[in-house]
């Protein structure tokens, strides 16, 4: 059993209701209901009723009750650990989202230390919907995403920095004699996008906007992350992808800008707003003055 799976279970006990466990845990409800079966079979038997409303057996009230336990004791030696690092230097555990310009965190560092000269910064990667599972879990204090994401209130976010997005595709796909697309031209083509559980907001407003200015585009049964797409893509040309002109120096592939469809991605830190983190406040305040990049 992983202590990732066994909070898991302990959110939907105290839900007993799967899509608001989901929410609570950041992650897709069919992502939780396989981690709840992986469980089941690690326990050897059912620890839920699923129909007609989600309930707990017998052996499900057990690891519930133990189960709270164990992570309240993990949670405390995590806290005391943390407590005693920080008393030898002060650190700022930082989510690094994953495919982020490489100017963006180093600039982000810079600007912490001139607030805090002395801080340490300790970096755990990861998409937007991990980088949220992190925060919840107060295992990072500070953590960029991509947006549009929805937050609960305990969690606030300042918008740093934006890149333009454009079509990417092989050199020999059929759109990339062309200097500039239209989002109609990309009608009928196959797109492919990330994974919409790890970031559910920007993965709809980017088909949200495609469709709004004549882009029917199909949806690829195919999803990835910006790494893999750049392997697949020359070798798929019929396929299209989204990106930053960042990846137009990849080999095999071309990039082209859309004239009328404002597809951009919005980078933004998020901390929860009761923090007392002396770097994150620093931090926070000083973005708010100077955002970084493109104006947002």
């Amino acid at each position: 059993m992983e202590l990732r799976q066994l909070r898991y279970f302990v959110v939907l006990a105290e839900e007993l209701h799967f899509r608001r466990a989901a929410e609570r845990l950041f992650v897709s409800t069919p992502t939780l209901s396989q981690q709840i079966k992986v469980l089941e079979r690690e326990m050897g038997g059912p620890l839920l009723v699923r129909a007609p409303r989600v309930a707990l057996t017998a052996a499900g009230e057990a690891l519930f009750r133990g189960g709270k336990d164990v992570l309240r004791m993990v949670d405390e030696v995590v806290r005391e650990t943390r407590r005693a690092t920080a008393a030898r230097a002060p650190v700022l555990r930082f989510g690094l989202l994953n495919g982020v310009p490489p100017w963006l965190p180093a600039l982000l560092e810079e600007l912490l230390r001139q607030c805090l000269p002395g801080i340490g910064m300790v970096l755990t990667g990861g998409t937007t919907a991990h980088q949220l599972r992190l925060l919840d879990a107060d295992e990072v204090d500070l953590a960029l995403v991509r947006t549009p994401v929805r937050l609960p209130d305990r969690f606030a976010q300042q918008p740093v920095a934006r890149e333009e997005l454009g079509v990417l595709m092989a050199t020999a796909h059929p759109l990339a004699a062309r200097d500039e697309l239209d989002a109609a031209d990309l009608t009928g083509h196959e797109l492919v996008l990330f994974a919409r559980e790890s970031a559910a907001g920007l993965h709809d407003a980017l088909l949200a906007t495609l469709r709004e200015h004549g882009a029917e585009v199909c949806l690829s049964d195919s999803a990835m992350g910006h790494a893999q797409m750049l392997a697949v893509l020359p070798l798929r040309p019929t396929m299209i992808g989204l990106g930053s002109v960042r990846a137009a120096a990849a080999p095999g592939l071309v990039w082209r800008p859309l004239r009328d469809a404002p597809l951009r991605v919005t980078y933004a830190v998020v901390w929860p707003t009761g923090t007392r983190n002396p770097a994150v406040r620093a931090l926070v305040a000083d973005l708010a003055r100077k955002p970084l990049g493109e104006p947002v």
